[in-house]
């Protein structure tokens, strides 16, 4: 009993940090919740081959194999130009939860590059182990050695993993990644996400269109809709807000991968209560939005402690 009292303490020191490293691994937040809990079955399972080195370690070889084993079973990998279906948002308030390790003072782990959705997405086009390795060496920060030995490799095999990885990112990541230095979103940020809320609400089209770029882009996993430019983002913006709209809005602030995003509720005629119903993240260069990715509200509730109804 005291065996399984100090494995599941230890293994709850580290959850939250295991919880984020399995949410990129696998781009979604339920998918991370169930990788997680195999991961403490695993280690209980396995405990007697734990040599009480270094847990944390440990830890995170086995939840590092768990979502290589889960990638492949389910087939998830992105060919190059396609969206990530899955992909699901991560609640800032939980971000926040994962501890600094000493040689991390600044949270590094949880910044805003390496959580950001343009990351997630460009990291779902590599092959499992190629993922693993980028996020071993370049997020966790583990030297060549200490990754061959999270991965079962050598040494060598680490080191040609990473490369073909960076090269794969190089080409599937933004240029504006590089510009990224806040680990939450800027003031000209949420002055343009409160001016995108007010647009909403007041059911004003024209403002909407005024905030975005001309080359903005919109997706909305899991459907396969691509929206480029703003001459075609204009005309749905003009539908979801224009005399024919379906009802009014009602719009939140939140906050989700270190990005500025908003919750939408949507209250139909006939309806007493505003339902929510969507969920935009956006991303924001030069004073503008440049890519909005809408996602379903439903796996974010929860975590984000808000309701499904307003009134």
């Amino acid at each position: 009993m005291e065996d399984a009292i100090d494995m599941e303490a230890a293994f709850e020191r580290h959850r939250r940090e295991l919880h984020v490293h399995c949410y990129r691994m696998l781009a979604a937040y339920d998918d991370a919740e169930d990788a997680v809990q195999e991961t403490y079955l695993r280690a209980w399972r396995g405990r007697d081959g734990f040599d009480g080195d270094n847990l944390r370690a440990w830890l995170y070889r086995i939840a590092t194999h768990v979502c290589i084993d889960r990638s492949r079973a389910r087939h998830r990998r992105v060919v190059a130009g396609t969206e990530v279906g899955w992909l699901t948002a991560y609640p800032d308030t939980l971000l926040d939860e994962v501890p600094a390790q000493a040689d991390e003072p600044d949270q590094a782990y949880v910044a805003r590059e390496t959580i950001e959705l343009a990351f997630l997405t460009a990291l779902q086009v590599l092959p499992p182990r190629q993922r693993a390795t980028l996020l071993a060496r370049e997020v966790l920060g583990l030297p060549a050695a200490d990754t061959a030995r999270l991965l079962d490799t050598s040494v060598a095999a680490a080191n040609s993993a990473l490369q073909r990885a960076r090269v794969t990112m190089r080409r599937h990541l933004p240029s504006h990644r590089s510009e990224w230095s806040a680990s939450e979103p800027s003031a000209d940020e949420r002055q343009l996400l409160a001016a995108f809320i007010d647009a909403h609400e007041r059911c004003d089209a024209e403002a909407a269109v005024a905030a975005a770029a001309t080359d903005i882009r919109v997706t909305m996993p899991p459907n396969a809709m691509v929206y480029d430019g703003l001459a075609e983002v204009g005309v749905l913006i003009r539908r979801g807000l224009g005399p024919d709209r379906a009802g009014e809005w009602r719009l939140l602030p939140i906050g989700v991968n270190r990005m500025p995003a908003a919750i939408s509720y949507l209250r139909r005629p006939g309806d007493r209560r505003f339902r929510a119903f969507k969920v935009d993240v956006l991303r924001i260069a030069s004073g503008r939005i440049v890519e909005i990715t809408t996602l379903g509200p439903a796996a974010l509730l929860g975590p984000l402690g808000l309701p499904e109804t307003l009134t």
